[in-house]
Protein backbone atom coordinates (compact mmCIF):
# COMPACT_ATOMS: atom_id res chain seq x y z
CA UNK A 1 0.00 0.00 0.00
CA UNK A 2 1.21 3.48 -0.90
CA UNK A 3 0.14 6.62 0.95
CA UNK A 4 1.16 10.12 0.00
CA UNK A 5 -0.13 13.65 0.25
CA UNK A 6 -1.17 15.61 -2.81
CA UNK A 7 -1.99 19.30 -2.83
CA UNK A 8 -4.53 21.10 -4.99
CA UNK A 9 -2.44 23.91 -6.50
CA UNK A 10 -4.70 25.04 -9.35
CA UNK A 11 -6.69 28.14 -8.38
CA UNK A 12 -10.09 26.72 -9.38
CA UNK A 13 -9.70 23.65 -7.17
CA UNK A 14 -11.18 20.30 -8.11
CA UNK A 15 -14.18 20.99 -10.32
CA UNK A 16 -15.72 18.85 -13.08
CA UNK A 17 -12.75 18.81 -15.48
CA UNK A 18 -10.05 17.86 -12.95
CA UNK A 19 -12.44 15.34 -11.38
CA UNK A 20 -12.95 13.72 -14.78
CA UNK A 21 -9.17 13.61 -15.33
CA UNK A 22 -8.68 11.87 -11.98
CA UNK A 23 -11.40 9.30 -12.75
CA UNK A 24 -10.05 8.61 -16.26
CA UNK A 25 -6.53 8.16 -14.93
CA UNK A 26 -7.51 6.06 -11.90
CA UNK A 27 -9.76 3.82 -14.01
CA UNK A 28 -6.77 2.64 -16.05
CA UNK A 29 -5.42 0.77 -13.02
CA UNK A 30 -6.54 -2.32 -11.15
CA UNK A 31 -5.49 -0.95 -7.77
CA UNK A 32 -7.93 0.53 -5.28
CA UNK A 33 -7.33 4.29 -5.33
CA UNK A 34 -8.74 6.48 -2.57
CA UNK A 35 -8.57 10.22 -1.87
CA UNK A 36 -9.10 11.46 1.65
CA UNK A 37 -9.80 14.83 3.24
CA UNK A 38 -10.10 15.16 7.02
CA UNK A 39 -12.43 12.29 8.03
CA UNK A 40 -13.81 11.59 4.57
CA UNK A 41 -12.40 9.09 2.07
CA UNK A 42 -13.73 8.55 -1.44
CA UNK A 43 -13.03 6.23 -4.35
CA UNK A 44 -10.93 8.08 -6.94
CA UNK A 45 -12.78 6.20 -9.68
CA UNK A 46 -16.06 7.94 -8.73
CA UNK A 47 -16.59 11.37 -10.29
CA UNK A 48 -19.44 12.20 -7.90
CA UNK A 49 -17.31 11.23 -4.93
CA UNK A 50 -14.46 13.48 -6.05
CA UNK A 51 -16.72 16.47 -6.68
CA UNK A 52 -18.48 16.09 -3.32
CA UNK A 53 -15.10 16.03 -1.59
CA UNK A 54 -15.04 19.80 -2.12
CA UNK A 55 -11.28 20.15 -2.55
CA UNK A 56 -10.53 23.81 -3.18
CA UNK A 57 -7.25 25.61 -3.81
CA UNK A 58 -4.48 24.70 -1.33
CA UNK A 59 -6.34 21.65 0.01
CA UNK A 60 -4.08 18.76 0.99
CA UNK A 61 -5.52 15.32 0.26
CA UNK A 62 -4.30 11.89 1.25
CA UNK A 63 -3.83 9.57 -1.72
CA UNK A 64 -3.97 5.87 -0.81
CA UNK A 65 -3.31 3.23 -3.45
CA UNK A 66 -3.40 -0.53 -2.87
CA UNK A 67 -3.08 -3.21 -5.51
CA UNK A 68 -0.94 -4.89 -8.13
CA UNK A 69 -0.06 -1.68 -10.03
CA UNK A 70 -0.06 0.67 -7.05
CA UNK A 71 3.23 2.46 -7.80
CA UNK A 72 2.27 3.35 -11.36
CA UNK A 73 -1.25 4.36 -10.27
CA UNK A 74 0.02 6.56 -7.42
CA UNK A 75 2.53 8.26 -9.70
CA UNK A 76 -0.09 8.89 -12.40
CA UNK A 77 -2.70 10.38 -10.06
CA UNK A 78 -0.12 12.45 -8.15
CA UNK A 79 1.20 13.68 -11.51
CA UNK A 80 -2.19 15.25 -12.27
CA UNK A 81 -1.96 17.31 -9.07
CA UNK A 82 1.67 18.23 -9.81
CA UNK A 83 0.70 19.47 -13.29
CA UNK A 84 -2.19 21.53 -11.86
CA UNK A 85 -4.49 19.47 -14.07
CA UNK A 86 -2.90 21.24 -17.06
CA UNK A 87 -4.97 24.35 -16.29
CA UNK A 88 -2.15 26.69 -15.34
CA UNK A 89 1.59 26.91 -15.96
CA UNK A 90 3.57 24.95 -13.37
Amino acid sequence: MIEREVKVTNRAGIHARPAAMIVQTASRYKSKIMLGKEHEEINAKSIMGIITLGAGYDTVLKLTVDGPDEQEAADAVAGLFDSRFQEEPA
